[in-house]
């Protein structure tokens, strides 16, 4: 159990200060489809802080407060009868399972996933919790990270995005596989169109303490 313990410390601890080389869903998405991937790592400082409230607005509204699941969400996602509820999975549990884990709902993998994310909101901060996110989620088919997003669909650095470019890039995260950013459908416009009201709600980036604003 000890042993158990101490291995999954070394897996989750290092990547405080490093970035990580690849991801499960990385490594699963070039084994399953034999494609290549696109996957830029940044810092958060050269991401936009658009895309920063952008994606906290639509994933996760609670992320500042909460250490890891949104027990309010939680039960609004078991009394909505498979319904998708915003925040339901926080973005701490989000990176759990990208990193490490497998997709499924089994209670095996939703155990772990669990566990891993006590591990994460437990030995990084905020803000590397969001700026790992932000490198490894999947924006659009094979492309990783908000970097590669930027480059790919709006042919501009990440630094760069506006709010309108990332709440498309919000907007699609529930299925990036079938649903685009830069040719966006009338769903994902009006999607996209809601995460701007709600970032303006919050405040705007403003509303992240541990954000470090950059130049536009």
């Amino acid at each position: 159990m000890i042993s158990a313990v101490i291995v999954s410390v070394l897996l989750v601890l290092p990547w405080r200060w490093i970035a990580p080389p690849t991801s499960a869903f990385m490594l699963a998405e070039i084994w399953q489809t034999d494609n290549a991937i696109d996957y830029r790592w940044v810092p958060l400082a050269q991401i936009s802080p658009q895309l920063a409230i952008a994606i906290v607005a639509s994933e996760d509204q609670k992320f500042p407060e909460h250490y890891g699941f949104d027990m309010d969400s939680i039960l609004d996602a078991l009394s909505s009868k498979g319904k998708r509820t915003r925040g339901a999975s926080t973005i701490s549990q989000q990176v759990a399972k990208n990193l490490y884990l497998w997709g499924g709902r089994s209670y095996l993998r939703k155990g772990v996933e669990a566990y891993l994310t006590l591990l994460i909101e437990s030995l990084w901060s905020k803000r590397r919790i969001l700026e790992v996110y932000l490198n490894v989620a999947e924006f659009a088919p094979g492309v990783y990270g908000a970097e590669a997003a930027a480059q790919h669909l709006f042919s501009k650095s990440a630094n760069r995005l506006t709010l309108y470019e990332s709440s498309l890039l919000a907007a699609v995260l529930p299925n990036p596989k079938r649903m685009y950013a830069a040719s966006p459908s009338d769903y994902v416009r009006g999607r996209a169109q809601d995460i701007r009201q709600e970032v303006r709600q919050l405040g705007g980036p403003g509303y992240l303490p541990f954000l470090r604003l950059n130049p536009m």
